[in-house]
């Protein structure tokens, strides 16, 4: 190649420059930006955070089985508002007015005191690494797990929200249980979730309790409920608003307290609690879904972790957005 084929030295000087910038454009951008999540990222900075994380629910849930499907609860109302952040675990304060008494929440999310405790065993064993975000996620799948349900490994590396929206969990982003198959759909597909996302999702109602203002309207309204099924449940949920507003019932009453596939089972037979469980099969467009998943039972583990996977990888804060909580409630 002749001489006069090579770059000047300005040439070089200038290219070196353009290199140098998009190279600390990059690093700056890394900092940043939306890192993505991974099953490590405690690897080296808390490696016995899992066992920690596990050892609290399972105390909590031996004391308590409900307390598992309350923690799931937890995690599936804050993912939905802004992403899973830990927003939801915030307390109000006189100028902080956090997601806690939105009306999807208020007198009815629960198990914060778990998440508590396991903050605080985690900040004695690696301060200022763990967020709360991410013990809330662990949680959940710890929860399922105890109660009987599939495992998975829970990608890390979230960080904490310094705000809440109670806008957001007041209007309607958390479905509420009154919500009809669109209504369901659409919510769902507005976190990035598909129909048969959130079909294995709403199956987490094998376990726990819902109270009687949950579904009051479906046991003596509904017209897709076994009667036998309803009147039983207006025993515990007298008709008139303001009696026995929180009076409990089991969501599945064939195994209220073990992860499986029963809750799909109730609704062939038109026993579903809530009337958002119901339309899940009522000659809609997810009847097969239900159909399949009561009778495959890892079909619905693996749809499941799938979905609980993909809810919680949604719009994580990550790299320098948020913070890392000393205390679950309140910013630092």
């Amino acid at each position: 190649m002749p001489l006069s084929s090579f770059p000047s030295s300005s040439s070089f000087s200038s290219s070196a420059n353009v290199l140098a910038l998009a190279v600390l454009l990059l690093l700056l951008n890394a900092g940043t930006s939306s890192a993505q999540l991974s099953d490590n990222f405690y690897s080296k900075k808390c490696p016995n955070v899992f066992n920690t994380v596990k050892s609290v629910v399972k105390s909590a849930v031996a004391k308590e089985p409900r307390i598992g499907a309350s923690i799931l609860r937890l995690f599936f109302h804050d993912c939905f508002v802004d992403g899973c952040d830990g927003s939801l675990l915030l307390d109000d304060t006189p100028s902080f007015l956090g997601e806690k008494t939105a009306a999807a929440n208020n007198n009815s999310v629960r198990g914060f005191e778990v998440i508590d405790a396991i903050k605080s065993k985690v900040e004695k064993l690696c301060p200022g690494v763990v967020s709360c975000a991410d013990i809330l996620a662990v949680a959940s799948r710890d929860s399922v797990v105890l109660l009987g349900g599939p495992f998975w490994k829970v990608k890390v590396g979230r960080r904490d929200s310094r705000t809440a929206n109670f806008t957001a969990a007041n209007t309607g982003v958390i479905p509420p249980p009154s919500s009809n198959l669109t209504n369901l759909i659409t919510a769902f597909q507005a976190q990035g979730l598909s129909a048969r996302d959130m079909v294995a999702l709403s199956g987490a109602h094998t376990i726990g309790k819902a109270r009687c203002t949950s579904f009051r309207d479906h046991i003596y309204n509904g017209s897709n409920i076994d009667r036998t099924f309803a009147s039983a449940r207006q025993r515990q949920c007298p008709r008139t608003n303001g009696v026995g507003d929180n009076n409990l019932a089991v969501l599945d009453f064939r195994t209220p307290t073990h992860f499986d596939n029963d809750y799909f089972k109730n609704l062939l037979i038109k026993r579903g609690l809530l009337n958002s469980d119901q339309v899940l099969f009522n000659g809609g467009s997810t009847d097969s879904l239900v159909r399949t998943y009561s009778k495959n039972n890892k079909a619905f583990d693996s749809d499941f972790v799938t979905a609980m996977i993909k809810m919680g990888n949604n719009k994580p804060l990550t790299g320098s957005r948020g913070e890392i909580r000393k205390n679950c409630r309140r910013v630092n």
